[in-house]
């Protein structure tokens, strides 16, 4: 199949055209979903004052009888990070509206297929989720999800145009059709203690060889002043906590190069994996293993939870997370010692013609910056609602409009500078507006940083979108997380690691049928024939 790329950067480059934006005038670029989280930052109750300041009126005053006698069942994360925030909006909406929300959380390994099996069998038992919108190729296929997009359209509460253009037009869209609510703003990128690089004359990493370099030489040394030695780098490697996420990240400026429509998965013309046999998934796997090296003992068996209190504790020099690491410092050690840049990028990429890896030049890279082939990815996406569509009408109505009051300006933008949440900045007003951003305890300066460098990545016209096409779920946690894992433990070698994803994505997309994934996979990246 000859194909040509249409730009799917139309939908993500303007994604933050802010102007008279007060976050930040030249952003050090950088944020999604947690596994549990130490040393969270106090919470700060959303003040009245804040919450109206993000967007005015979202929220209509209710006689508080609107859903009276309703009660719904949502499905999420027990992080407690994404719960939270349902859990603590929940009495609010119910006195607006009369309405009661029971909020079901579960581990992550258990959402998928808890509500999948729920649909599947006719159970419904849940009116709505809140979950990985990757999954919306097994559940809208068969007609799980209710179609949101004139809900969405014509929604005031909702105010659908203030969320950014990736969240709204890609992220919660799957054949053309809303099904999803945004209520997170996900992808990965690098924080480094500011106060450790300034003393020394360093710079943010640019590529990954700057990331090993500078975690090598942080390595070792006492970086909190309590005589303990510290880390140069603590990133998530355990298996079964979304650790597969950040091999993807730093193979991502590798595989793609040729703008966000070119994608990071797959070869468009055949389904072939990009993730086997060639000399860039042998540098990452590398890449990442090393990391290791200059980490916590432990870390094979540490999720981000982990890793987040050891870097607002002030125990590491460098980290990737999603944009939690912002909003969790205020409070801790790491409070104003915290910077965010994009994701590190490389200054070669694969040719895909011979599996080797080439230099960037002008036509290898053309979106490089100083030689170096950035390629920010929207690991997950952020946590996203979603209706039952065959729950009963009143009970699609009522768990919408909770899921819409959550995500309204008015809450919403309180809760994204909350790092007890897991939310991240997904909306305009949540960029333009920094009061909460200092209410939340973050400095000016702070802010906007995080914010800048939020908007840097979002930007970046080689971003890559996360898979999500039917069987994502297998292709990603099941098969890449555990060849990950053994290799990480040693019980395989680059060549066999790089097979069994092979054959692994190989056996998922012939069973499901290659030209159906290939269709999936060509529409989820913009492509026209």
């Amino acid at each position: 199949m000859k194909s040509r790329f249409r730009t799917v950067a139309a939908a993500i480059i303007p994604i933050l055209v802010l102007t008279a934006c007060s976050s930040s005038a030249s952003p050090s670029p950088s944020a999604a979903p947690s596994t549990g989280s130490a040393s969270v930052a106090p919470s700060v109750a959303p003040s009245t004052s804040a919450a109206a300041s993000v967007a005015p009126s979202a929220v209509a005053a209710s006689p508080g009888t609107k859903f009276a006698g309703v009660s719904v069942n949502i499905l999420t994360f027990n992080g407690p990070q994404v719960a939270e925030p349902l859990q603590r909006r929940a009495p609010d909406w119910e006195q607006l509206t009369g309405g009661h929300v029971n909020v079901v959380a579960v581990g992550f390994q258990t959402i998928y297929d808890k509500a999948l099996l729920d649909a599947s069998t006719g159970t419904n038992s849940f009116d709505g989720y809140v979950f990985d919108p990757q999954w919306m190729g097994d559940f809208v296929g068969p007609g799980y999800l209710l179609d949101l997009t004139d809900r969405q359209k014509n929604d005031p509460q909702l105010d659908q145009q203030d969320i950014v253009p990736f969240f709204r037009d890609y992220n919660s869209v799957y054949n053309g059709k809303n099904y999803t609510i945004p209520l997170d703003g996900d992808f990965h990128m690098v924080y480094y203690r500011t106060d450790l690089l300034q003393k020394d004359g360093l710079k943010p990493p640019a590529t990954w060889d700057d990331y090993l370099t500078i975690a090598q030489k942080y390595n070792g040394q006492d970086l909190n002043g309590d005589g303990q030695p510290d880390y140069g780098s603590c990133i998530a490697k355990k298996k079964g906590a979304q650790s597969y996420w950040w091999i993807i990240s730093i193979a991502a400026g590798l595989m793609q190069s040729q703008g966000t429509s070119q994608g990071a998965f797959f070869d468009t013309t055949n389904m072939n994996p990009l993730f086997g046999a060639n000399e860039a998934t042998t540098l990452a796997l590398q890449t990442y293993a090393k990391t290791a090296t200059f980490g916590p003992p432990d870390e094979l068996n540490m999720d981000v939870g982990g890793s987040r209190g050891l870097f607002t504790t002030g125990r590491c020099a460098l980290t990737m997370d999603w944009g939690d690491i912002g909003t969790l410092a205020p409070g801790t050690y790491a409070q104003d010692k915290t910077g965010a840049t994009i994701t590190p990028g490389w200054k070669q990429v694969l040719d895909r013609s011979t599996g080797k890896l080439v230099p960037c030049d002008g036509t290898t890279c053309p979106n490089a910056v100083d030689g170096v082939n950035y390629a920010p990815f929207g690991s997950f996406g952020g946590w996203s609602g979603a209706i039952n569509a065959k729950s009963p009408k009143a009970n699609q109505d009522a768990a919408y409009d909770f899921l819409s009051y959550v995500s309204a300006p008015a809450q919403s933008g309180v809760d994204v500078t909350l790092g007890k949440t897991g939310f991240n900045p997904y909306r305009t007003s949540q960029f333009t507006n920094t009061a909460p951003w200092l209410a939340a305890g973050l400095s000016q300066a702070a802010t906007d940083n995080y914010l800048g460098a939020i908007k840097t990545s979002l930007n970046n016209k080689n971003f890559v979108l996360d898979l999500r096409i039917p069987q994502t779920k297998q292709y990603e946690q099941d098969v890449l997380d555990t060849a990950v894992a053994q290799y990480l433990a040693k019980e395989l070698d680059e060549a066999g690691t790089e097979q069994a994803i092979a054959d692994g994505w190989n056996g998922i997309t012939d069973q499901a049928g290659k030209d159906k994934q290939l269709a999936a996979y060509v529409a989820s990246l913009g492509i026209k024939d």
